[in-house]
């Protein structure tokens, strides 16, 4: 697989510190530094300590702040720029959020980056979803058609990164997109509440630029390096 040259990670496996707490954060932090390539922080800790714990952490690695801003355009820009300027180097938004929010994003992203290395990832449909748990406004399509409209949108907007199930790499990778993904699990893992997952081999084989993981490693941080290529 050819990772993309522009990534922010030291490497494409992120961690997701799905944890309550900052001293257990910053603990598999300094655990896992030899190992994963970033650190994803979401809103279970964001909403607990904020600025503070993303600056902390962005001096050991790099921070994705997963928190899929979905506003109006003005104020998912201030969101996305905030993250920025506490140390994240990519932050999710939804694409859902419609053109005039992406293409603000991109706009936003082509100025960040002169400052350092930065990626917005538009979040298509989410892996706990599958067609029978769309909310009633959403038409009845599969999700690959749903996620393929939205990925599309994105790249039309500016963007150039999204965030999709493993399902759907192979899908998008005629789109030229930075291509990153949870739903990973090894065959003994939990499936958790995730709905379309695949093992970090065969994402990594299809073409995917980076993986999530969460619950498996956090549970058993000596597993971690089976999610490396």
């Amino acid at each position: 697989m050819a990772i993309n040259p522009s990534s922010p990670l030291k490497n494409p496996l992120c961690v997701a510190l799905d944890v309550d707490t900052r001293e257990r954060a910053i603990e598999l932090m300094h655990q896992l530094s030899d190992v994963a390539g970033g650190f994803k922080l979401g809103p279970r800790l964001i909403h607990r300590y904020g600025q503070s714990l993303v600056s902390e952490m962005a001096k050991t690695a790099p921070v994705f702040v997963d928190c899929k801003f979905f506003d109006i355009p003005t104020v998912m820009e201030a969101a996305v720029r905030a993250s920025f300027e506490s140390g994240a180097s990519l932050v999710t938004v939804h694409a859902m959020a419609g053109e005039e929010a992406l293409t603000r994003m991109a706009t936003l992203e082509k100025e960040l980056n002169k400052s350092r290395s930065f990626r917005i990832l538009a979040v298509t449909i989410l892996t706990s979803w599958t067609e029978k748990s769309y909310p009633p406004v959403m038409e009845k399509k599969p999700v690959a058609d749903h996620v393929r409209a939205l990925a599309q949108m994105a790249k039309n907007c500016g963007l150039s990164a999204v965030v999709c199930s493993p399902e759907e790499i192979t899908l998008l990778k005629d789109l030229d997109l930075y291509l990153l993904t949870p739903g990973i699990r090894l065959s003994e893992d939990d499936k958790g509440d995730q709905k379309r997952i695949m093992s970090p081999q065969e994402a990594y084989r299809r073409g995917a630029n980076a993986i999530v993981v969460g619950r498996p490693i956090l549970e058993d941080p000596k597993s971690a390096s089976q999610y490396m290529i």
